[in-house]
């Protein structure tokens, strides 16, 4: 069974549309017959996308370290649970557990693990695509800054095209889980 990683915000967020659409995103997980590896906490938008995923009958691996499991944060229901001492340690087996990474609104650790990912898929650490859930204009102004650093050329075109970005899940979903990565010589082949 392929795994997508995603990234979310420990809140809701100020507008329901985000919680609807962690919802759309589940659903679309499970109508592909993804596991949903993530944070593993039982807040905000990774609660709610983890517990719709159960909901329907989906399988979901958290991954979460020990000290968020003792603030009572963790998800207690989950298919499969892996507690890690650090954060590194975290999202190191969190990419390692996945196909593909999708980050859906949330605050600077969403954004710092996608742009994680998205390096380690720059460079060739790993060929695996990186998402933007694009939800009511979330990241919008990252798209911006992004086309700012290639025109600036601190960022190349062909790693800019390197992550997605749509407010569709379905189509966002398939678009990651598609791509073929990059071959030995860096050349990308989706």
């Amino acid at each position: 069974m392929k795994s997508i990683a995603i990234f979310c915000g420990s809140s809701s967020g100020a507008n329901f549309t985000y919680t609807s659409a962690a919802k759309d995103m589940a659903a679309a997980i499970v109508e592909r017959n993804l596991r949903l590896v993530y944070g593993a906490g039982s807040v905000g938008l990774m609660g709610v996308v983890a517990d719709e995923v159960l909901r329907l009958g989906g399988q979901v691996l958290g991954v979460i370290p020990q000290f968020l499991v003792d603030m009572e944060v963790g998800h207690t229901g989950l298919t499969e649970l892996i507690v890690t001492e650090t954060m590194h340690e975290r999202k190191l087996a969190m990419a390692e557990a996945s196909d593909g990474f999708i980050a859906m609104p949330g605050g600077i650790g969403t954004l710092e693990e996608i742009i994680e990912a998205f390096t380690w898929t720059q460079l060739g650490v790993h060929a695996k695509h990186c998402g933007l859930f694009n939800v009511h204009g979330y990241y919008s102004h990252l798209s911006g800054l992004l086309d700012h650093m290639v025109k600036e050329r601190f960022l190349k075109d062909t790693h800019a095209e390197m992550l997605h970005m749509g407010a569709d899940a379905g189509a966002l979903l398939d678009l990651v889980m598609s791509k073929q990565g990059m071959d030995r010589q860096g050349k990308w082949l989706g």
